[in-house]
């Protein structure tokens, strides 16, 4: 394979990842800091890169994906485990929650104010008549996206930053409380609530495919090109987080913002009058548009490899339906349904992700998933019933005592305890059962 389709498939998984929440979350992150800028970004980049990175390979050194990840707990947990997540990702809420933000910000501001739902189901028919046709041919992602649409999507983020890291010149301000203290913490934490660990779960089979459509077909080969294509797409992805939350930083002293969204809309302002506008909303609706086909590609393939029977292309057509749909219901209905469900099986993409890489290292060891998957559950299930609206109150006075759980990392440390407990019960019971199965045979 050429040098030049790895960096292609690079580009590619760097558009797929980038979507309008990867937008909004570091301006926000950069006005919050000020003066802490560096450690709270670095510790944002961190989880906001190297996690979802680390889960693409992951997926390449899986057998069949998130199925096998998940079936490391129980079989039945890995299948429903896989459906969820692609399920939760695709046409319940990523794809419809990408393009209503594409929506929101980039064509709505240039409406009138008494423009109602008819403009709305417009632009989801020809958004979605595009995801459609993009997406009917998986082998073909790589040119659309990787050679066209990534270069304009950069080349749109770049004008922006630039031209901010030109004119805005003001000093940083102080830190909000949240960031005076342990800032690189507080940005660790915000680049795990960009979920894009979830996301990159179902990625990675489009990342391992590319490969395989060019040739590739050794196993240690196809998990080293993912590692290149990570690092290509993580870099991309750290180099715009950076920008884009310096330009947060330095536009704070202009006004208060409610989101990151606010920002990016007043700084394009500024530096380019009401054309700025349009600067913006090509950024947001490039980067929901390559996200939502991505979303599309990744599940109609796993969907088409669990029901054979039904083809590529009307799991495409099925998707595209569904999510047009749902995404008409309008971007806070979306979000208030769907929030819950990712903040419960977000800790569990996590704790798979990073079992995967000790998986050689275990001998196989079951109980040491199903322990850290328990111990996971405890507290995403208190987390999402939180989410919901409805807590539990007896489940939150026993564990709220946990280290971290205020911060919505509660479950960390006794996934840790759980999977090591489960680790020590394989040692324990395998000598044993070696040692009966000897004095039966």
């Amino acid at each position: 394979m050429k040098k030049r389709d790895t960096v292609f498939i690079g580009l590619m998984l760097f558009a797929l990842f980038f979507g309008a929440g990867n937008l909004i979350f570091p301006p926000y992150l950069g006005m919050e800091a000020g003066t802490s800028f560096w450690p709270a970004i670095i510790g944002f980049v961190i989880t906001g890169v190297s996690l979802p990175i680390l889960a693409v390979v992951a997926i390449a050194l899986a057998s069949n994906g998130v199925t096998s990840i998940g079936s490391r707990v129980h079989p039945l947990f890995g299948m429903i485990f896989a459906a969820t997540i692609y399920l939760a990702i695709g046409p319940f809420f990523g794809i419809p929650r990408g393009a209503s933000v594409a929506y929101e910000m980039g064509v709505k501001p240039f409406l009138t104010a008494n423009a109602g739902s008819m403009s709305l189901f417009v632009f989801m028919t020809v958004f979605f008549a595009l995801v459609f046709v993009l997406s009917l041919n998986p082998t073909k992602l790589v040119d659309r996206i990787g050679q066209w649409l990534t270069p304009a999507l950069l080349l749109a983020i770049a004008g922006l930053c630039i031209a901010a890291f030109l004119k805005f010149d003001a000093p940083l301000a102080a830190p909000t409380e949240k960031y005076a203290e342990a800032p690189f913490i507080k940005g660790f934490i915000e680049g795990y609530l960009t979920m894009d660990t979830i996301a990159a779960l179902a990625f990675g089979i489009i990342v391992v495919k590319a490969f395989a459509d060019r040739g590739v077909t050794d196993k240690a080969t196809i998990v080293k090109s993912t590692i290149t294509t990570g690092i290509i797409a993580g870099a991309g992805l750290a180099a715009v987080y950076v920008a884009i939350a310096w330009i947060g930083a330095k536009i704070v002293h202009t006004g208060q913002f409610e989101n990151g969204g606010a920002i990016l809309t007043e700084a394009s302002q500024m530096l380019f009058g009401s054309a700025g506008k349009g600067l913006l909303g090509s950024i947001v609706a490039l980067a929901c548009l390559t996200t939502c086909i991505g979303l599309t590609s990744a599940t109609a393939q796993y969907f088409t490899e669990r029901w054979p029977a039904v083809s590529y292309k009307r799991f495409v057509a099925l998707l595209t339906i569904v999510s047009f749909m749902i995404a008409n219901l309008g971007l806070t209905q979306i979000i208030s349904v769907s929030v819950p469900v990712l903040v419960m099986i977000y800790p569990f993409a996590i704790v798979l992700v990073l079992l995967a890489f000790i998986h050689p290292l275990v001998e196989n060891s079951k109980f040491m998933y199903v322990g850290a998957v328990l111990m996971t559950a405890i507290f995403s299930i208190n987390d999402g019933m939180q989410a919901f609206g409805y807590p539990i109150e007896a489940l939150q006075q026993a564990i709220s005592w946990v280290p971290l759980y205020s911060s919505g990392l509660g479950w960390l440390l006794p996934a840790m305890v759980g999977g090591l407990a489960g680790f020590a019960v394989d040692r324990v019971t395998k000598p044993y059962s070696k040692t009966v199965h000897s004095m039966d045979s």
